[in-house]
This record gives structure tokens, sequence and C-alpha cells, in this order.
């Protein structure tokens, strides 16, 4: 597997999602604290399961799991939990699904690159410096000034390959 894919990805046989939830609320927990802001309970909650199985969940998807824990389910409860997850950079927002996924590195900016498989949904964030630099080499040639980059990769991760 290349170097820059992140190490457990969500499709080996060997991942453990509930090491993934125990990393990214430390790490949420460390990032607010350092930026001097809150993780709510409501925050805390909307992070655990946008965390729980690595597949990109929208708004609507989280309603009844936040209306089970006894929070207020309405829309914009979950928007404003999901607006401040993606400004601190816990959560990446992937257009194509109009849904959220676990941000794998939110100790440091890097541009959002992703892998989703189209049968199960299980989606993997990259990190590719060569693929920044060809963008960004690509875009100046072209006199562009690359302010964001977000890329989604569609296809199938190995399991589902198996299954066909």
């Amino acid at each position: 597997m290349a170097p820059n894919i992140v190490d457990n990805i969500a499709y080996q046989p060997d991942h453990d999602h509930s090491r993934c939830i125990k990393t990214a609320l430390q790490q949420a927990q460390q990032l607010c604290k350092t930026n001097g802001q809150r993780l709510t309970n409501i925050r805390e909650l909307v992070l655990k399961l946008i965390w729980q199985s690595h597949k990109p969940l929208g708004a609507y998807d989280l309603l009844p799991a936040i209306a089970e824990a006894g929070f207020n389910s309405a829309p914009p409860t979950v928007y404003r939990a999901l607006d401040f997850l993606q400004e601190q950079g816990l959560v990446h927002r992937l257009a194509s699904l109009n849904a959220f996924i676990g941000c794998s590195h939110p100790d440091h900016f890097h541009h959002g690159y992703f892998l989703i498989c189209q049968s199960c949904g299980t989606t993997a964030e990259l990190e590719s410096p060569e693929l920044q630099a060809s963008i960004q080499s690509v875009a100046a040639d072209a006199g562009f000034s690359v302010e964001q980059e977000n890329i989604e990769i569609l296809g199938r991760c190995p399991n589902c390959q198996e299954a066909v």
C-alpha cells in the first residue's frame, strides 16, 4: 500500500473503528482546547457518529441517533454541529454526496482527496504531496490560483472487487 494512504484504511481486514473514534475524539478535544473552542456534547456525539463506519453521512442520517441520545434532533442543530466540526478541520464535506466524513489529519492543514467505494460506501482520505504538487503546477501553468481542493475518486474497494 502506498505510504500516502492512511495507515489503517477502513476496508482493511484488521481495521478497528473503535480506535478511530477514540483517536478522533482525543484529537478533537486537543484541537478545541488549543483553539479556545468548546467540544460540546452534541458536537462530540456528531463526531462519534461520523466516525463510526467510515461511510459518509448526511445531516439527516444523523437525526435518529441524535434524538435517541436525547438531544434536539432538529436539522439546524445537526447542521450547526457539522459546521463547527468542519470549521475546526475535524470533518470534511463530500460535495458529490452532500455528506460528511471524519478528517484523518485534523492536526494540520491539507487538501481533501477521497477514495469512495461505490458499492459499500466506505471512504478513505488520502494525503498526497505528489497530487497536490501536480494540481498546483497545472493550475499555475494556466495562470490559476488554487484556493481549495477537494477530489472525490469513485471506484470499488478491495473487498467489493473480490465480491464481484
